[in-house]
């Protein structure tokens, strides 16, 4: 018998464990407030601002996926990232990788014009672009991997490595891979971050966000900034989160599945001008997501989102995302349903032109989150779509 239980297991147990009723799903702590045994306020739970039974829950199953000491949950990803860039103070140094979430570049960018706290972009997947943008004030370093939207792939290893040699702070946004996929604290980051309204939770129905780490200095900050600022995921949500978590693996597998598909489709197609996807082998960072991108059962598991370039305009774009009838246009990703969108139009829209060209994002680049539907009629639902464009 093996002395550790597998990822499905804690996925589907840890957390989750039953009450003092016997109860088999866990319930919802709905309380803001909590009678105390005594005056000196001495109860395990307050005020739910600070702790909740089951946001508590939660965050141990969170815990325990990305092999962490600590977890937290927040009232969405970007409330997470906010209250981990809440450690740093005016003056200090953030190296950040060039191609982000949107809504994350927006906050750097805020932060390096208001706060004083600067930021390089650059391109993490490039090692020796690390090296150069390090400076004395240098305290972070902040990257997303697969990366949101053209899925870069950094080795999270190396530059862990080289950062910790320099005193920095490894900062990873693991929500494109779950944990399921990779474990990034296991390769040497400090700090990883999810969108718990993609995978995790799954089913496109909560906003939330999290972290998990190890460092006990880092937790206390960064428990004190969400305390602080509020940004608490709640009750409802937390046990929506946590009923997601306990299919995680089983839609995981799924997702690799149908986006390998579907890639492999794509890359063959004769109206598709460049397809983005870790697991196709013209990839250029396919070797280091093959060796880090591991599932639990020790095979690559490259994820469920596709990034492509159609062979037409703008005009012709819009025309091929209108034409699908299986396949849901709207933002966001990880749900069980199929997402597609253009980010051009998307959280990118209020970007100029110009600054989204020198990304890589054109009037042609689609980003695909694909569902668990059976991926035979997703590809025959973007090949009916393909043949309506010129």
């Amino acid at each position: 018998m093996r002395r550790h239980i597998g990822f499905g297991t804690k996925a589907v147990h840890v957390g989750s464990e039953p009450d003092h009723t016997g109860a088999v799903t866990p319930p919802i702590y709905l309380s803001s407030t909590f009678k105390q045994p005594d005056a000196t306020m001495s109860g395990k739970y307050i005020y739910s601002r600070g702790a909740n039974p089951t946001r508590e829950r939660l965050e141990k199953s969170i815990a325990s996926l990305e092999e962490a000491k600590y977890a937290l949950a927040f009232s969405s990803g970007m409330a997470a990232i906010d209250a981990v860039l809440r450690m740093l103070k005016p003056g200090d140094h953030i190296i950040a990788l060039d191609n982000l979430y949107g809504g994350t570049l927006r906050l750097l960018k805020d932060l390096n014009n208001r706060y004083n706290i600067k930021v390089t972009f650059t391109d993490l997947t490039n090692l020796e672009n690390l090296e150069k943008a390090i400076t004395p004030e240098t305290k972070m370093v902040f990257l997303e991997t697969p990366s949101n939207p053209l899925l870069k792939i950094v080795d999270i290893k190396e530059v862990s490595r080289r950062a910790h040699e320099k005193g920095l702070i490894v900062v990873v946004d693991n929500t494109f891979a779950t944990p399921y996929n990779q474990r990034p604290l296991t390769l040497g980051a400090d700090i990883v971050i999810h969108s718990l309204t993609k995978y995790l939770s799954g089913h496109s129905d909560i906003i939330g966000g999290a972290v998990a780490l190890n460092n006990d200095e880092y937790y206390e900050k960064i428990y004190f900034n969400r305390v602080s600022t509020g940004g608490i995921l709640s009750p409802f949500d937390s046990w929506l989160t946590l009923r997601g978590i306990r299919t995680l693996h089983l839609r995981v597998e799924r997702h690799n599945y149908n986006a390998m598909k579907i890639a492999e489709y794509l890359a063959n197609h004769e109206k598709i001008e460049k397809v983005y996807y870790p697991g196709l082998k013209e990839h250029p960072g396919h070797e280091v997501a093959k060796r880090q991108m591991i599932t639990p059962k020790g095979e690559p598991g490259y994820g469920g989102m596709v990034s492509f370039k159609l062979k037409a305009d703008l005009k012709n774009t819009i025309k091929f995302l209108n034409s699908l009838r299986i396949i849901t246009l709207a933002v966001s990703l990880g749900g069980v349903e199929s997402l597609i969108h253009a980010p051009i139009t998307g959280i990118y829209r209020h970007m100029s032109k110009e600054e989204v060209g020198k990304m890589g994002i054109t009037e042609n680049f689609i980003r695909f989150s694909v569902g668990v539907e059976d991926v035979e009629d997703l590809i025959g639902d973007l090949e009916q779509a393909l043949r309506k464009i010129d």
